[in-house]
């Protein structure tokens, strides 16, 4: 596979590129949002082979950096051939902030980006993440900082605000701007709406004509179709597509789940899980896939039954042959 996406960037390099974050090139416009227990590096991998543009790490926080946590650093592994690679991060620290960005930098990212979209309640609720929003001049110290310090391009991605009566996005973004990020990523909801509601991408269209530098449009892209909506809508220079994607590299083809037979969804499962144990390791690697597996046999005829028992596998043996058992019965239904 490595040698496999090594060519596929090799393509790209004669290609335009599409935008970039600074001076970074970037080939083409499709990214998988940064999601924790799921954009880890064998599915990262898959996703690059797939089309996707970049990569994003899942998001670490700044603490987590400064302790010097193993698995906060684990989080932060990648590819060469993933390259550009994002490295996330959280904090609420202006200083600690800066300080973990500092140690990250040295680990070779080509880009790093500070997490002001995260709504989950432990972290918004004590100022990072999306709590940053509700302050948008320590955002601007922030990032006039890392700018100032770093030798890697600084973005960031935001939400709407923290709630209706706060929607401070186009300040937001102007702070960011002026104080040297290189790209905004925009989610089209508030923290309030989680991830509940419609996104609004005219908020995204608002954000990405005040400014000069690459937006991000993220927020119910859940088919293809959607992708050129939202481009055309918002004037986006890339689509960030999270839930979407899990399950479902194939989006980064321009496929939907639908148009994917059923023989490349079941090829493409035992390949991910035989690249989870190489990464995890043998037992470790089962556990953290049968997340993933009940995601790629969404709309599959019959999925429900066949989930129960997916979700309580111990073995890679036993997760293949229910998927080896389902597969026969599907071929049957078919040929009925």
């Amino acid at each position: 596979m490595l040698l496999f996406i090594a060519e596929i960037n090799k393509v790209r390099c004669i290609m335009n590129p599409s935008f970039f974050i600074r001076n970074i090139p970037i080939y083409g416009d499709l990214i998988l949002s940064p999601m924790a227990g799921f954009s880890d590096v064998p599915y990262r991998l898959i996703c690059r082979e797939f089309g996707m543009a970049m990569s994003y790490t899942e998001v670490v926080s700044m603490d987590g950096i400064l302790w010097k946590n193993k698995k906060t650093f684990n989080l932060l592994d990648f590819r060469l051939v993933e390259r550009p690679v994002t490295f996330q991060i959280l904090g609420n620290d202006e200083d600690k902030i800066v300080e973990a960005c500092r140690i990250i930098e040295q680990l070779g990212p080509d880009i790093i980006d500070i997490n002001m979209g995260c709504s989950v309640s432990d972290i918004a609720g004590k100022g990072a993440g999306a709590g940053l929003l509700r302050n948008p001049s320590k955002i601007g110290r922030i990032f006039n900082k890392l700018s100032n310090i770093l030798r890697v391009p600084v973005t960031g991605k935001i939400r709407l605000g923290w709630d209706d009566k706060s929607r401070n996005y186009l300040e937001v973004a102007r702070v960011l701007e002026e104080n040297g990020a290189s790209l905004i990523a925009v989610h089209g909801r508030t923290r309030s709406q989680f991830f509940f509601g419609k996104a609004n991408w005219d908020a995204i269209a608002e954000v990405k004509q005040s400014v000069k530098i690459p937006v991000i449009g993220n927020g119910d892209v859940k088919y293809v179709a959607d992708i050129e909506r939202i481009k055309r809508h918002t004037g986006c220079d890339a689509v960030m597509i999270g839930r979407a994607a899990i399950g479902h590299p194939w989006i980064f083809q321009y496929k939907d789940r639908n148009h994917v037979a059923y023989k490349d969804k079941i090829d493409l499962i035992r390949r991910h899980l035989s690249l989870m144990q190489a990464y995890y390791g043998k037992e470790i690697g089962v556990i953290l896939f049968r997340k993933h597996v009940t995601k790629y046999i969404m709309g599959m005829p019959r999925a429900t039954e066949l989930r129960p028992f997916l979700v309580k596998c111990n073995s890679s043996d036993e997760i293949i042959d229910h998927i080896s058992s389902y597969a026969e019965r599907i071929q049957k239904h078919e040929a009925a």
